[in-house]
Formats: C-alpha cells, sequence, structure tokens
C-alpha cells in the first residue's frame, strides 16, 4: 500500500494471506468463510484503516441509504447562493434533516443529466426534484433508467404522467391577487420568471382569468429570476413608460428580490409605496423583511414541503405504498407595509 493512498481490499487480502473475495465474503457477511478467518481479517482491517466502498456495499444490498434532492430553479440561477433568498436553504435544510429522520443521508445535486456528472449523482435510492420544467429531461431520465422520484410541482408539459405534489401554483397567486384586490388594486401586473414551470405559468393563468373577469388585458412580463433587484427598473419602466391607461396600481412579483428591486425604483420616481403603487412577492427573500417599506409576501412553508417530499421519497426507496393525492399545506399572506394602507 501506498503510504499516501487509501487502503483497498487487496491490501487486506495480501497483509492476511487470503484472496480479495475471501475478504469480501468476510466483511459483508457473505459465503462460507471461518470464524477465526473473519476475525482476523476484521482486526487487520481495522489495523490498516480499510473501509468498504460505501457505494459498493450498497449495491449489493440494493440499497445505499441515500436520497438526492434536485432544486431545478438553480439552472437559471448565476450562484446556488442567491442574495436575500432563504428559500432554498430552508428547504435544502429541512429535507436533510427529515432524511436523518428516518436513517437515511441527502445529496444536494444540481443536474445529473449534464455531462461529466460524478458517478454520485446517480447512486440516490430515490430522487425529489422541484419546479421541474416543461419537458424536463431530468425526469425523463430518472424515468428511463427506473429510478423512483417525486416532484414538487407538475411537468407542465406531462401533468399527472409522474409521482407529483401539487403545491397549489394557482391558488397560491390567487391568494395573493386577493389580498391585493381587496386592499384596494384595481390593475394588477405579474411579475413572473422566465422558466417554464409550473410556478410561473400556473399564475400566469390566474392572473389572466383574474383580468378577463373584469375586462382588462393582463398584464404580464417575465424576467430573468437571476438579475434579482437589478430587475426593478426595468420593471417599472415597462410598466410606468408607456400608455397611462395601461399602469398598474399593484404590481406582483413572484420573486422577492423582483419585488424588492420594484420597490426600489418606485420610490426613486416619486412613485410612493403603498400609496400610489402596491407591491407583493410570492416567494420571500431577506430584503422584503428589511426593506423600507418592507414588502408583503407569501410564505410558501417550504421546511413542511420538504419534511412531506422525503417522507415520499423514503417510501419509495423501500417499495412501500403511498396515499393519494400528495400535498402539502397552503401558502399564507405575511403582510407588510408594501400592501397596508391608512
Amino acid at each position: 500500500m501506498k503510504p499516501s493512498g487509501r487502503p483497498t481490499i487487496k491490501d487486506v487480502a495480501k497483509a492476511a494471506g487470503v484472496s480479495p473475495t475471501t475478504v469480501s465474503h468476510a466483511l459483508n457477511g457473505k459465503g462460507v468463510v471461518r470464524r477465526e478467518t473473519v476475525q482476523n481479517i476484521e482486526r487487520i482491517a481495522a489495523e490498516i484503516g480499510y473501509r468498504p466502498s460505501a457505494i459498493a456495499r450498497g449495491l449489493q444490498n440494493s440499497r445505499l441509504g441515500l436520497l438526492a434532492l434536485v432544486i431545478r430553479p438553480f439552472h437559471s440561477l448565476d450562484t446556488f447562493l442567491p442574495e436575500g433568498v432563504d428559500y432554498f436553504l430552508r428547504i435544502a435544510g429541512s429535507a436533510s434533516l427529515t432524511a436523518m429522520e428516518h436513517g437515511y443521508s441527502m445529496m444536494l445535486v444540481d443536474d445529473p443529466t449534464r455531462p461529466g456528472v460524478p458517478l454520485s449523482a446517480l447512486a440516490a435510492d430515490a430522487y425529489i426534484v422541484t419546479e421541474p420544467f416543461e419537458d424536463d429531461p431530468v425526469l425523463t431520465m430518472l424515468t428511463e433508467q427506473r429510478i423512483p422520484f417525486v416532484t414538487v410541482g407538475a411537468d407542465p408539459a406531462r401533468r399527472g404522467a409522474f409521482l407529483e405534489i401539487d403545491e397549489g401554483a394557482e391558488q397560491q397567486a390567487s391568494l395573493m391577487i386577493g389580498h391585493l384586490a381587496a386592499v384596494g388594486a384595481r390593475r394588477i401586473a405579474l411579475v413572473t420568471g422566465t422558466d417554464r414551470n409550473d410556478w410561473n405559468l400556473g399564475s400566469v393563468r390566474t392572473l389572466e382569468a383574474w383580468a378577463a373577469e373584469r375586462g382588462q388585458t393582463p398584464l404580464v412580463f417575465a424576467m430573468p429570476e437571476a438579475e434579482g433587484e437589478h430587475a426593478g427598473e426595468t420593471i417599472v419602466s415597462h410598466f410606468f413608460d408607456g400608455d397611462p391607461e395601461d399602469r398598474p396600481d399593484a404590481i406582483f412579483c413572484l420573486t422577492g428580490r423582483h419585488a424588492a428591486g420594484v420597490t426600489a425604483s418606485a420610490i426613486r420616481r416619486g412613485i410612493r409605496v403603498p400609496e400610489d403603487l402596491l407591491v407583493a412577492a410570492g416567494s420571500g427573500a431577506m430584503q422584503n423583511r428589511t426593506s423600507s417599506p418592507t414588502v408583503t409576501t407569501l410564505d410558501l412553508h417550504p421546511e413542511e414541503t420538504a419534511r412531506r417530499a422525503v417522507e415520499i421519497a423514503v417510501r419509495l426507496a423501500e417499495g412501500r405504498d403511498l396515499e393519494l393525492p400528495l400535498t402539502v399545506p397552503s401558502a399564507t399572506l405575511d403582510i407588510r407595509e408594501s400592501t397596508t394602507r391608512s
């Protein structure tokens, strides 16, 4: 064995004077190996620091005790830690701790379909995929390889084709639009991200239906999620530099960073928030809690969603039955200054 190398099964076999197959059988309780030989092999393995490969042992036992979390919106961001956004940390942290409660480890995977992905990215017993895109290649790959998975949010192009947890994207949008209307909004604009996922597309359908009921042309604008607060000026310009008849009195941004940027840009233009313009977000960021004025958001309860998704993934990994439909707690309002008028 090289001084800097990790001990291998061949090193144990050489030291014990047996074959690698005998070492494997002894350490895994398989085959017929004399008790004295097993004890000798275990002693030598401990002395030289040999540890059997977890993946190899998992493959022998059909399970690794490993779950994987694939957060698809990361694909559109310029960082895995967008400033001020705690949603991803909350869902990943809760998923990891819940997995441990069930005796599993949790692995966070970027995109298991990309070229050169580590082999470990495909080693989990079951996968959780959040906010998949239309015709998402991750879901296609997992299906083709017969790897069990559950999605949080549907693939919009293949709704019902896979096991999915319904987040209620349209109900979430309806809750916020209803709040804005209740506090005086008559012309509501919606700002979405650019990913074609159920969250964005379901929210657009909800706003379009709300506008149609009032005989209005829906005001919808898509901005890349990665733009963050910098999108604020572009959004405000889009809605306020044109025909005054088309100007909204409320802007509902699905992402908290977009909403923070809109609030700051509106105030720089002399547009008062909330007196002249109501601003709200579909998912909060730290900026929404600390800005002046603070910004009303939806709490999507990612911890509860993650716990539910892990419980389902564990059942899939162990081949146990599921109770349908798969649901999570409904979103709630965190009402703040940006939609509170005296």
